[in-house]
């Protein structure tokens, strides 16, 4: 305890190393804090160095009188985690959508038929990896959640049904190649 004390001390008086220490210390508690409230990795990632920035800003307001240092701490990562729930991230403009009104869109038709074809002589899993993937948009994070595998194991998925799907085309080509060679 009177080894945070001085740490805590040095930290006050904007001493790097002190920082440094503390974060060493303390990080993989609040890491772990922050990532269970908002359940992804990079915003977590991206709040502990907020944190850690409060942390350094405002390390003259911790009273040792008034708690622990990592009490204080974790309050600074859970408010900075539970802001960030609450703030919608605007990428797009949405409140003046009337210039959209009147406009229509045509998106030109695919033909999928023949790759439909091949998607159907793949296993179930790699169908499902790449129906959500390609067909519905969502992240290899959102994905492999969905199927309820492992992001490693999906990623694995996606990459036999693509090598499988290439091997289904280039034995086609080869036959249609062959056909016209013929044919010539």
């Amino acid at each position: 305890m009177q080894d945070d004390l001085e740490l805590i001390k040095r930290l006050q008086n904007k001493d790097d190393s002190a920082l440094s220490a503390i974060y060493d210390r303390y990080s993989g508690a609040l890491y772990g804090v922050i990532l269970r409230i908002c359940k992804n990795e990079e915003t977590a990632q991206d709040i502990l160095q907020e944190t850690f920035l409060k942390i350094w800003q405002k390390s003259h307001q911790y009273d040792p009188v008034k708690g622990k240092f990592f009490t204080w701490s974790y309050r600074i990562a859970r408010n900075l985690t539970l802001n960030s729930l609450r703030i919608p991230t605007k990428l797009i403009q949405n409140e003046d959508i009337s210039v959209y009104k009147d406009i229509e869109v045509n998106e030109p038709e695919l033909d999928i038929v023949p790759l439909n074809g091949s998607l159907k002589t793949l296993d179930p899993h790699h169908q499902k990896a790449l129906e959500l993937i390609y067909f519905n948009g969502l992240t290899h994070r959102e994905a492999h959640q969905e199927m309820d595998v492992p992001l490693g194991t999906f990623k694995s998925y996606v990459r036999q049904a693509l090598k499988k799907l290439r091997e289904t085309y280039q034995k086609q080509l080869v036959l249609l190649w062959i056909l016209i060679e013929r044919m010539i």
